[in-house]
């Protein structure tokens, strides 16, 4: 078959012109396999890929954001390539001189005709000397889709394919009226829609972001229904959060099940990713702003006890039936509108929020989350008299016109506001600091939120992360969501944020681990007494942290302890400890044994207290 024949084929497909393909000496060689890493694979990722393909190439790796899915799929592909190489060498091996019938076969393994008789290439020749393959037949195109939910990720997409080895000639962007139809296609959900040709042509599909595709959007399944017309087609799903228990997801989960589990938790503690600390702001409406919070729930309650609905899903039901059950749900689901947006833009809310840029960090380059644009205004408007920039990225902003804040963003203003826009697929490194002025409990949202921070830097190994939230409201559930997203495994950290009933129970229950002397006795047994001041010390502790986001306040040391064996020729272990600088007396240190919770300051030694010290490390801790 010649060049010109798999060329037309593949443009009678697509519904584009032959000339869409480059005419190059490389056409032949699958893109991917040209694929090279600048650095070499972390253990984890190298398990997914070998998770998928045991899954036999079908499957969703969950991994938190920042821990390098993009490059997992990558690898993904390139081994599925070899794959179905190895199986047409053995095909070969096994049928020599059966030339017809290997054509054959190779047109099974592929969707659109992926192989050709023409002048040899180096990977041909290279194949020939391995007795691999026929001299006069080899490999054309293995055609890759990656399917983003945004625009602004196309392009970056490519970026990252190029870096890595791949022509700029075998990639191309398909949506809107670029429509570049090449071996590795980039395109999005909305687009593929329009086009489910996309999907039959390709080798292998790649869904990034699959928690997006859910049920609910009746467009999507055409997605699914596609995709799994052929049995042999390749396809991958990439998310941080996939909610197993939504029956809204079990297309998602029936088509790609999770394959591979990475979580925030144990990104933490493989150093993959920095320590979160989750900071809670805790405020309440004002007299007027409660008043009006309780006449919206109040008109929310009793429509929902008139029809027996309680929920969003249910609800919805209701307004599809006309007249007045209709009108009541309007009713209801405007009242939840504007109790929302009471929350989103709370005075006190919004006032946190500022005194955290303000009087914490003003240098600092700052993420803030939101749920309304009435809200990121308003904080905005705050901030201008205090002389402090902000700038605000929504869906209005256009993508040359997002990149242009976003490259300004440290140099003439530092706080950044979003409304959703930039939760999915930006990568800020170097940014320390987040805020999340919580009205959302959705846990898909608060782990993209999150990830937006965690990713390594240089000199970068804690991110502090504000969420803001008006007590006795909806807004209380959203620390626990938060906790649960984190999965941090910190009982301190766990208490923290449930509240004062948990402190204390925190305070309270809490023993030290004191070492024994060569006798085996206790030196000094010390339990933690009584609760008073816990919370103080709580919030004494988040200082020390973000004063370490300042200044080097807060030093890690390993040092070499006999064990308790009780001999000087017994073998040393070592032991992780912190020093600690008192922010009142420069010159004063303590150290902080964070294996046995024990420290050298006057409150654990005398007082027998768990001391803010203690408690910080236990924030920094992995």
């Amino acid at each position: 078959m010649s060049n010109n024949r798999v060329e037309n084929i593949n443009a009678k497909v697509m519904g584009v012109s032959k000339t869409a393909f480059p005419k190059t000496p490389q056409t032949l060689i699958p893109a991917i396999s040209l694929l090279q890493f600048p650095f070499t694979l972390k253990e984890d990722q190298i398990a997914a890929v070998d998770a998928w393909i045991d899954n036999n190439f079908r499957g969703t790796v969950l991994y938190s954001t920042g821990t390098g899915k993009t490059e997992i799929a990558f690898e993904c592909a390139k081994r599925f390539l070899g794959y179905i190489k190895s199986s047409v060498s053995s095909y070969y091996n096994s049928n020599r001189g059966e030339t017809k019938n290997s054509v054959s076969m190779l047109n099974k393994l592929t969707p659109v005709e992926g192989f050709t008789q023409s002048n040899e290439t180096e990977e041909a020749k290279s194949a020939k000397n391995d007795n691999h393959h026929p001299k006069n037949v080899h490999y054309s195109f293995f055609n890759i889709l990656f399917l983003v939910p945004r625009i602004s990720l196309i392009d970056q997409t490519i970026s990252r394919l190029l870096s890595y080895g791949i022509q700029k000639e075998k990639v191309g962007a398909y949506f809107g009226e670029r429509k570049e139809t090449r071996e590795i296609m980039i395109s999005t959900y909305q687009s593929v829609i329009r086009n489910l040709n996309l999907i039959r042509r390709s080798n292998m599909v790649i869904f990034d972001e699959v928690h997006l595709i859910r049920d609910t959007a009746k467009s999507f399944s055409k997605i699914f229904d596609t995709v799994v017309e052929d049995p042999k087609k390749a396809i991958l799903g990439l998310t941080a959060t996939l909610n197993e228990s939504d029956f809204k997801n079990s297309t998602i989960l029936a088509v790609l099940p999770p394959v591979k589990r990475y979580s925030i938790r144990e990104a933490v503690s493989d150093r993959r990713l920095a320590k979160p600390v989750v900071i809670p702001i805790k405020v309440n409406l004002t007299e007027k702003e409660s008043k009006e919070y309780d006449v919206f729930t109040s008109k929310i309650k009793n429509i929902s006890n008139r029809f027996k609905r309680y929920d969003v899903n249910s609800m919805t039901e209701l307004l599809k039936k006309g007249g007045f059950a209709s009108g009541m749900a309007k009713a209801w689901f405007s009242n939840v509108r504007k109790r929302k947006l009471l929350l989103s833009y709370a005075e006190n809310k919004l006032s946190a929020a500022a005194d955290i840029v303000s009087k914490k960090f003003p240098g600092e380059k700052i993420m803030v989350f939101s749920e309304t644009i009435e809200s990121i205004e308003r904080l905005r408007d705050i901030l201008k008299p205090q002389g402090i920039n902000a700038k605000i990225i929504d869906a209005k902003v256009k993508t040359l016109e997002r990149q242009k804040i976003l490259n300004k963003w440290g140099s003439d203003f530092n706080v950044l506001l979003s409304l959703h826009t930039l939760e999915i697929g930006y990568n800020v490194p170097q940014v320390r600091i987040e805020i999340i002025m919580a009205t959302t409990s959705n846990i898909n949202q608060i782990i993209q939120r999150i990830g937006r921070v965690l990713r390594k830097h240089e000199g970068k190994d804690v991110a502090l992360i504000y969420v803001i939230y008006v007590s006795d409201t909806k807004d209380d559930n959203v620390i626990e969501v938060v906790k649960k997203a984190i999965e941090s495994g910190s009982d301190i950290e766990n208490h923290a944020v449930k509240g004062k009933e948990q402190l204390r129970k925190a305070a309270g229950q809490y023993k030290s681990k004191v070492p024994k002397d060569k006798s085996g006795s206790t030196k000094v047994k010390k339990d933690f007494i009584g609760n008073e001041g816990f919370e103080k010390r709580v919030e004494k502790a988040y200082s020390i942290v973000e004063s370490k986001l300042l200044e080097p306040n807060i030093l890690e040391h390993t040092e070499e302890r006999a064990n308790e064996a009780q001999d000087d020729n017994s073998q040393k272990t070592k032991t992780k400890t912190y020093i600690i600088r008192s922010r009142s007396d420069k010159d004063k240190l303590y150290k902080v044994d964070i294996e046995n919770k024990t420290c050298t300051c006057a409150d654990f030694t005398f007082r027998h207290v768990k001391c803010k010290h203690i408690i910080a490390t236990e924030f920094i801790s992995r």
